[in-house]
């Protein structure tokens, strides 16, 4: 069974372990070692090399003793700053750090529950079908080590990502995801002897995001301006500004629209002051870049890892429900792939903030259901 001292030691060791984004190489080396330990085959992929980290990411493959499908395991090794020199303190149930860093439990949480559902299955000598566990890098930086995942290497077409707070529910709906970057230029001058020969791109912007409607758009549909970088000096009329802006929605079309608006207030802004300047002192603009981040996942009630996942909930006599997110993560990029994976929850809370926080009574309800899900699809549903 499931030993909450064991998954206490287990999470405590790793977040103690500096995981920032890129920068993953020594919890790699420490989860290598312990896989190998619960008799797990251990080889990296080259996605390091690609997005310029330290490892690739990890997959680990244990053979089963039922002839069942493989179930794809994920969760993601990397956190956020302040995320280096992490000192958890454990106090009435709860971990949290020392106030200065991140705790680290998005997503080391995923990581201890894993590997203590593995030892649990291990030392009861459980028979289930073949597990193919994989750990993640460069999550938090826009899902880079899903993004550039060897495919070749699994074999499971469906599975379960660790990366959510609610221990009794899976995510089966995530939207997607287009970030957007808007490089508007004037035009410099003097700001205190000669500021009409200047054009204020900061100004501009300005006027294009007070135009916008942010934050929740409808139920399904969020948008927001997160970056703002430009002008050099309180005493130059600024000729730049970079503003950086994303929007979400679990509807493509609604997704698209968000964007398309967000995109016309600048050029519209950016319109509007030239129709005001005098002539021969030039003109603003705008360049638009825009990335799809994410696509959405949408896995239906009754697909096999919905029924999975509530089987498994009532052979523990506990109701596992389904929930949407507003967030992305690396079930979004397997669900592009073809490998639908819905997300369960090991009770995080605050993350990345240095308030995090995670019980350990959460901790094990998410190994619990993850060891009865593994077993209830190991078996049949």
């Amino acid at each position: 069974m499931i030993q909450p001292d064991r998954l206490a030691r287990t999470f405590t060791d790793l977040v103690r372990i500096d995981s920032v984004s890129r920068h993953e190489a020594d919890i790699m080396a420490h989860l290598e070692t312990a896989l190998e330990k619960l008799g797990a085959t251990v080889v990296f992929d080259d996605a390091g090399k690609k997005i310029g980290g330290e490892s690739g990411n990890l997959v680990a493959k244990i053979p089963g003793t039922l002839p069942a499908p493989p179930l794809l395991v994920c969760a993601h090794v990397d956190t956020v700053e302040p995320g280096r020199g992490i000192e958890p303190v454990f106090e009435n149930g709860t971990f949290r750090s020392k106030g200065d860093t991140i705790l680290g439990s998005d997503d080391k949480s995923a990581v201890a529950v894993i590997l203590e559902t593995l030892a649990s299955l291990a030392g009861n000598r459980e028979p289930h079908g073949p597990l193919e566990i994989v750990l993640t890098v460069a999550e938090e930086i826009g899902l880079l080590g899903a993004k550039n995942l060897d495919y070749s290497m699994l074999s499971a077409r469906m599975g379960f990502v660790l990366d959510a707070s609610d221990p009794d529910a899976i995510i089966t709906r995530a939207p997607s995801a287009n970030r957007m970057t808007y490089l508007v230029r004037g035009k410099s001058a003097h700001a205190g002897s000669s500021p009409e020969k200047g054009i204020n791109a900061i100004a501009v912007a300005a006027k294009a995001i007070a135009s916008l409607a942010l934050g929740r758009i409808d139920f399904e549909t969020t948008a927001n301006i997160g970056v703002i970088d430009g002008g050099s000096a309180t005493n130059i009329v600024p000729d730049r500004v970079t503003v950086n802006a994303e929007a979400r929605s679990h509807d493509e079309a609604k997704l698209a629209d968000v964007t398309a608006r967000i995109t016309g207030a600048f050029r519209a802004a950016v319109a509007e002051t030239n129709m005001a300047l005098p002539p021969g002192l030039g003109e603003a603009s705008v360049e638009v870049t825009v990335d799809s981040d994410y696509f959405s996942m949408n896995i239906p009630d009754g697909h096999p890892l919905v029924r999975c996942a509530a089987a498994a909930g009532t052979s523990l006599g506990r109701t596992v429900a389904t929930k949407m997110t507003g967030g992305g993560s690396d079930a979004n990029v397997f669900f592009k792939m073809g490998i639908p994976t819905a997300i369960m929850g090991t009770g995080m809370t605050d993350v990345h903030t240095v308030r995090e926080s995670v019980s350990l009574d959460h901790m094990v309800k998410g190994a619990e259901l993850l060891r009865a899900v593994i077993l209830t699809f190991s078996r049949g549903f």
